[in-house]
């Protein structure tokens, strides 16, 4: 079997030191295995820059959309109005989650390539007084764009309402001091920036809203006041937690502190896409975001014009050279997205890029 690596915005390349860590069995009412998990809580917040009794952690089983939904139905009452500014994909699903769960909401769009903007999150506000929530993506990776959550946070804590914030892609990558812009709830997951394996979400939430939120869920499993009410006592998940990606977590998060925490990976991870735009440039591949609101997760390019140009087969030949990209998400252009995130560094986008100069040269010659 060829083993390749992932260039896409998680599952993604871990260490072999994280992946080791998933050998060891765990038994969840272990003392020991209690302490990791609450080593993990403490940690988390330290990298959102806050701190306990204002903030407070909680992990959930399941991946980012199981995090997100359980926000989604756990803080916002039968009685709330929740206001979503979306961007691309997972924007939209928030709106998919709402309508599953019966939750009222106003849906503000943009384009793809559009920040949702602060000032318009303002008139809809004025427009609709029984707004209560907003919820907005960080890191869309439908197309790459970084949104602006810092200007839209404030206003709406300028309105005194309640910031939900998607940081799947972007939390651990980039820096985001979550006190200091005003987030109430901020939601990821640990096979992302942390660089951790699929299993289990995380929310970092102000106290005092989580704590209003108690009796509100619309789930089970997903109560996230309960879920925290267990966790806090002693380190126990409520129900069976995945034990293995736990371990291979806390060992992600000792191995980020290692490389220099998030500004160092930061860093890297920019400097990735940095090289990787340029030299697609001289390809023919024109980025789909402008520079400006380029995030360093994840880069969307058109398909090149004038080629025999065909995505499945470059994905192909790329993969059977080591390396896994992944297609667009877009509906109204022909794209495709290279990530830039996990054990990937500058080396790596010289490597593919040598591939798919040696792909494109071969379309050449069958012209």
């Amino acid at each position: 079997m060829l083993h390749y690596k992932l260039l896409t915005p998680g599952p993604l390349t871990t260490t072999e030191t994280v992946k080791q860590q998933m050998l060891d069995d765990h038994c969840t009412w272990d003392d020991d295995y209690k302490k990791i998990t609450r080593a993990i809580r403490e940690r988390l917040l330290e990298l959102a820059h806050v701190s306990e009794p204002e903030y407070t952690t909680v992990l959930m089983q399941g991946s980012g959309t199981f995090g997100v939904e359980s926000v989604l139905t756990s803080v916002i009452g039968t009685e709330d109005v929740l206001l979503i500014a979306a961007n691309g994909a997972y924007g939209k699903r928030m709106a998919e989650i709402a309508n599953h769960a019966g939750i009222s909401y106003i849906l503000y769009e943009e384009p793809y390539d559009t920040m949702p903007s602060a000032e318009k999150v303002k008139e809809l506000l004025a427009e609709y007084p029984r707004i209560t929530h907003v919820a907005m993506v960080h890191s869309e990776t439908t197309s790459g764009i970084l949104n602006d959550v810092a200007s839209v946070a404030s206003v709406v804590k300028a309105a005194g309402k309640t910031m939900i914030v998607d940081a799947m892609s972007s939390f651990g990558g980039v820096d985001i001091p979550v006190g200091e812009w005003g987030i109430d709830f901020i939601v990821s997951s640990a096979n992302k920036c942390i660089q951790g394996v699929p299993g289990f979400s995380f929310m970092i939430c102000r106290t005092d809203k989580l704590l209003e939120s108690k009796g509100k869920a619309r789930s089970l499993s997903l109560d996230l006041y309960d879920q925290w009410e267990t966790m806090q006592k002693d380190g126990k998940w409520r129900f069976t937690s995945p034990t293995h990606v736990v371990l291979a977590f806390w060992q992600a998060l000792k191995e980020l502190e290692e490389e220099g925490g998030i500004p160092a990976r930061s860093a890297r991870y920019r400097n990735n896409n940095l090289y990787l735009i340029a030299q697609m440039r001289k390809m023919g591949f024109r980025p789909f975001i402008d520079t400006e609101a380029q995030g360093p997760i994840i880069t969307t390019f058109y398909y090149p014009e004038n080629t025999h140009y065909d995505f499945a087969e470059m994905y192909q030949y790329i993969k059977d050279r080591g390396y896994a990209i992944y297609p667009g998400k877009l509906t109204d252009a022909d794209t495709f997205r290279i990530g830039h995130i996990g054990e990937i560094y500058q080396e790596d986008m010289e490597k593919l890029c040598e591939i798919i100069r040696s792909y494109m040269e071969e379309k050449r010659h069958e012209i």
